[in-house]
């Protein structure tokens, strides 16, 4: 009886909330309910009501959304016989369920997601081997020396700690290509690397062949290692020195843990950051996932491998063969295999590394492109819903984490719907305007208020449809593509050294323009239908303020496609670190104030600023954290100063002569973690629904001003050129 007593309580439960949802009310009920439950739920939000008032409101939401569902499937889609009108209305149903599903998934994941775990140190002497993987492709010398000299760096005994450079661009493959140019590229690269990894204390690795991508090179490099921990970084992800000190204590407690994956930190803007200029005020786009999404999978146990800033247990990896290469995305690959198998992971929310972002729209959706595939080859390969060894909860977190990558297909949908209407007068929605404000905007509001319970400070409200929108313009052939053919994605390594020295329009943007024109038009067919059709107006200005809103996020995504030129070759850090600046035989006391990858910027107190030109050599000498107490020197070039008072302040760029430099560069950026926590948290604050609305409508209109100033620039820059030729 025991047993029956609760399979008793969920079928009533049930039971209740089908008859919630299935109760036949009139249309001024339905307005009623939905505008209370959106009053309950702000007032909960405003109060910062937490815990099981935050589940209870969730809950509320949740009635709402499921009504709105029943409605929308039952009174509103098109009649069977009327094809022209059913087949792109049940492409909108079906859109909209789709949304509603990653929705309810999102809910299982992160409605209470754990708490950041405390920190566990290894036992006195228990300290395990590790072999830190750092896999290169195309790099250059001067980015691997900093990644390198900051995993050589870390906190952690000498005799247990082995550093590798895992070279896939001098392989013999490339090497002895027939392609001449190719062939002395890498062994140049061969040779170059090499080298650094001698100066800097680091094992150099490379192989015959470029098989099977990034799995394949780290494969390698477990086949030439023995540690019992493997740490993995991306050629562009420095560690800082507490790294293995905060993330290997896991692995002793737990035998059958497989997996430690911590955040990934960027010290530069992704496009959509550095064109908007919202880098320094609001959470980037990646701080949602890390932030809040991995402590939900966490919770289920499903937190997954990101390919980097990770640690993972080398008998886990030997039980699957290695790292996973079926897909172009091998890390989620791998962990999906691991879990299956009955492997644990966990995920420690602290920043520890810091890496780099794709400075182009171009490389930006390049690098999602390949996320994307990948994701949908997962699916299509290993469908986890049926995955074998996986609980109900992973199979659920992972189905969540794949199904995200079909957001350009609903999103076209979304987009393109209103134009039915506008354009042709087909009725794909059969509802009236009431109808409209009672169900589908109480839906609406009800949806981003969740989201803004589920995120809050981590995604501002209408930031996830610009990122998505943006993306989906080109996504979508890249997810068809892979749907119809899945095994044709390669994996192709996405370039994050590059700059922008000048204000352009990105060479993907036309379509973002040829779009934004196309819904200018249905809001000007919407004005002229309203005044010739008045007896439909109602329909005509809910379908038209739809199309208002596609046409706003479409206008803010044409400044997302203009480049905004930088001056600065890399994002600059703040440190405020006492030094002394030397030159000339003198020394004066001095404090960093910033630094780079490239330079840092120093504050000098009594220095003559006239006898320092341009391209003056000069020393900073500073107590590096790795060091004994110790102060050592870094060799700079000043390259520009501002004079203010008794402050001088000097511009300078590194200049490493021996291995040590490198080590005293990556110990100036990447050594003290803590400012990167520092830093999120200073630009997570929760604008809230309304006031965030606000502040997106005016970004907006600021960036579409600023797209189109920018295309008419390139329309006289063509016709000048023209004009020359």
């Amino acid at each position: 009886m025991s047993k029956i007593g609760p399979v008793a309580a969920w079928a009533f439960f049930s039971l209740c909330v089908i008859a919630v949802i299935t109760l036949p009310v009139n249309l001024q009920t339905q307005l009623i309910v939905s505008v209370l439950v959106v009053t309950f739920m702000a007032i909960l939000k405003l109060i910062k009501a937490e815990g099981r008032w935050r589940l209870i409101a969730l809950a509320f939401g949740t009635a709402i959304v499921l009504r709105y569902v029943y409605w929308r499937t039952t009174s509103t889609l098109p009649p069977l016989n009327q094809l022209e009108n059913f087949i792109p209305g049940f492409l909108l149903y079906l859109a909209e369920m789709y949304s509603v599903m990653m929705l309810s998934l999102s809910l299982f994941v992160v409605a209470m997601p754990l708490p950041p775990r405390k920190a566990k140190a290894v036992s006195p002497g228990a300290f395990p081997k590790v072999d830190v993987f750092v896999p290169s492709y195309n790099e250059d010398a001067g980015l691997l020396a900093n990644t390198l000299a900051a995993a050589k760096g870390m906190d952690y005994p000498a005799d247990k700690l082995t550093v590798w450079l895992l070279d896939d661009g001098g392989t013999q493959q490339k090497r002895y290509s027939m392609n001449l140019v190719e062939a002395q590229r890498a062994s140049a690269r061969h040779v170059e690397l090499q080298a650094l990894c001698d100066d800097l204390g680091v094992r150099y690795l490379t192989r015959e062949r470029n098989e099977h991508a990034k799995a394949g090179n780290l494969n390698n490099g477990m086949l030439h290692s023995d540690g019992e921990l493997i740490a993995v970084f991306d050629a562009d992800h420095a560690p800082a020195r507490d790294f293995l000190l905060e993330t290997v204590g896991y692995f002793e407690s737990d035998p059958k843990l497989f997996l430690v994956q911590t955040p990934h930190f960027f010290l530069n803007p992704d496009p959509l950051e550095r064109n908007l200029r919202t880098f320094e005020k609001m959470p980037s786009e990646n701080e949602m996932f890390y932030g809040i999404i991995q402590r939900g999978l966490d919770k289920w146990n499903a937190a997954f491998f990101c390919g980097s800033a990770a640690v993972l247990r080398r008998k886990a990896l030997e039980d699957t063969e290695g790292f996973s290469g079926m897909s172009i995305t091998e890390d989620c690959e791998t962990a999906l295999a691991l879990h299956g198998r009955g492997w644990n992971s966990i995920y420690v929310d602290r920043p520890l590394i810091a890496g780099l972002q794709p400075a182009t729209f171009a490389s930006f959706i390049g690098q999602r492109s390949r996320w994307a595939q990948g994701m949908m080859q997962i699916l299509l390969f290993r469908f986890p819903l049926f995955k074998r060894g996986l609980s109900i909860p992973q199979r659920l977190c992972y189905m969540s984490s794949t199904l995200f990558w079909l957001f350009p297909v609903s999103r076209t949908i979304f987009l393109f719907a209103p134009l039915f209407y506008l354009f042709f007068d087909l009725e794909i929605f059969t509802a009236s305007g009431g109808e409209f404000l009672a169900y589908t905007l109480a839906y609406m509001m009800v949806n981003l208020m969740m989201q803004n319970y589920l995120y809050g400070a981590f995604r501002w409200p209408w930031i996830s449809e610009l990122y998505e929108y943006a993306q989906t313009v080109h996504l979508l052939p890249a997810v068809i593509s892979v749907l119809m053919r899945p095994s044709r994605p390669t994996f192709k390594v996405t370039a994050k050294d590059e700059s922008i020295q000048e204000s352009r329009l990105s060479e993907i943007s036309r379509p973002f323009f040829v779009i934004f024109a196309v819904l200018f038009v249905a809001l000007l067919m919407t004005v002229y239908r309203v005044y010739t059709e008045p007896y439909k107006a109602d329909v005509t200005l809910v379908v038209g303020g739809w199309n208002l809103l596609n046409l706003i996020m479409a206008g803010c995504a044409l400044g997302v496609v203009s480049e905004r030129g930088e001056k600065a070759a890399s994002r600059r850090v703040k440190v405020s670190r006492r030094c002394e600046f030397g030159v000339a035989d003198q020394w004066y006391p001095a404090t960093i104030e910033d630094v780079s990858a490239n330079g840092a910027r120093v504050q000098v107190y009594g220095v003559d600023a006239a006898t320092l030109p341009v391209d003056t050599d000069g020393l900073i000498r500073f107590e590096p954290y790795s060091g004994d107490g110790t102060s050592e020197t870094l060799p700079v070039a000043v390259k520009n100063k501002e004079i203010a008072g008794d402050i001088t302040t000097l511009g300078c760029r590194y200049l490493p002569e021996v291995a040590r430099h490198h080590s005293l560069v990556a110990d100036l950026i990447f050594a003290n973690s803590q400012q990167w926590s520092e830093f999120q948290k200073a630009r997570r604050g929760n604008p809230g629904l309304v006031g965030g609305t606000v502040w997106f409508l005016w970004l907006a209109l600021y960036q579409m001003s600023r797209g189109l100033i920018y295309f008419a620039r390139s329309l006289r820059s063509s016709d000048q050129a023209e004009a020359t030729r």
